[in-house]
């Protein structure tokens, strides 16, 4: 899929997506507000056998920079501004205002796996590098996996597109890094919008398809509307090999979910040991 030009496909995507102001002139949650106790509350109802599972990637030698992390707030910018409109807010000490150890307890709730790679990926359950995952294969594999993925308001939801699966495997460790990857195409916006989920995140290094769907060179265009325009916090390298193949036996895709980032005051994202319990 090729889009239009790259800054006219921005400015429509600004105007249709837009979030600012919905919250107040100093919020710090996005998205995350639509995580209330009522659904933290059914989260927890969720579990069933108490099986625990770490989404959080090893770090070490073999995977240089390789974090499961959180994408904060302050750290996407357009246009010169940042979440609610505030110019770069990020000082010597830090992000003032969009702080990541401003969502300490606010990522917990309903977790729900949408296992994009199994629904229309290859017989590995992976999609091919530079795949762009559009709302129809989202769609797809909800229907594919039934009720239990049906995505609700206040949502965290994860995608899996199986590259992590495949880049373990064959060792290719710095294409994971830097090369093509499956990933969100920038057309999921709309999606992303009016589903009202509270967050997303992927297996990938960056979330969103490379090389990007636009003729031109734009580096993160997904990046550039969801977070500072939307609110919606950024999952990122998260591991969900092994929770996949477990909502694949059971035939169900929905958990609680716990993933709060380090309380770091200013940083502008934060490496996250996210735990999924069925």
């Amino acid at each position: 899929m090729i889009l239009g030009p790259v800054e006219e496909e921005l400015a429509k995507a600004r105007a249709a997506y837009r979030d600012r102001g919905r919250w107040g002139d100093e919020d710090a949650l996005g998205t995350l507000n639509f995580v209330d106790d009522a659904i933290r509350a059914h989260a927890a109802s969720l579990v069933r056998r108490g099986r625990s599972f770490s989404l959080a990637q090893g770090i070490d030698e073999y995977r240089p920079r390789a974090a499961t992390r959180w994408h904060g707030l302050g750290r996407s910018h357009d246009t010169g501004r940042a979440w609610h409109g505030s110019s770069r807010a990020t000082t010597d000490d830090g992000d003032s205002v969009t702080g990541i150890g401003d969502l300490r307890g606010a990522c917990t709730g309903r977790g729900v796996l949408l296992d994009v790679g199994r629904a229309v990926g290859d017989a590995r359950g992976e999609l091919p590098d530079g795949f762009p995952v559009l709302e129809e294969h989202l769609r797809d594999t909800v229907e594919a996996q039934g009720a239990t993925s049906s995505v609700r308001r206040g949502d965290i939801v994860l995608v899996r597109t199986g590259q992590l699966g495949r880049v373990r495997r064959l060792g290719a460790w710095d294409g994971y890094a830097a090369g093509d990857a499956p990933g969100l195409s920038f057309t999921t916006l709309g999606w992303l919008h009016h589903t009202e989920i509270a967050a997303i995140a992927t297996d990938t290094w960056g979330l969103e398809v490379r090389p990007p769907e636009f003729t031109e060179p734009v580096s993160s265009p997904l990046h550039r509307i969801a977070v500072p325009h939307m609110g919606l916090p950024l999952g990122e390298m998260w591991d969900l090999e092994t929770l996949a193949e477990d909502c694949a036996a059971d035939g169900v895709y929905e958990f609680l979910l716990v993933a709060a980032p380090l309380p770091v005051t200013g940083a502008a994202g934060s490496p996250v040991n996210p735990i999924a319990v069925k």
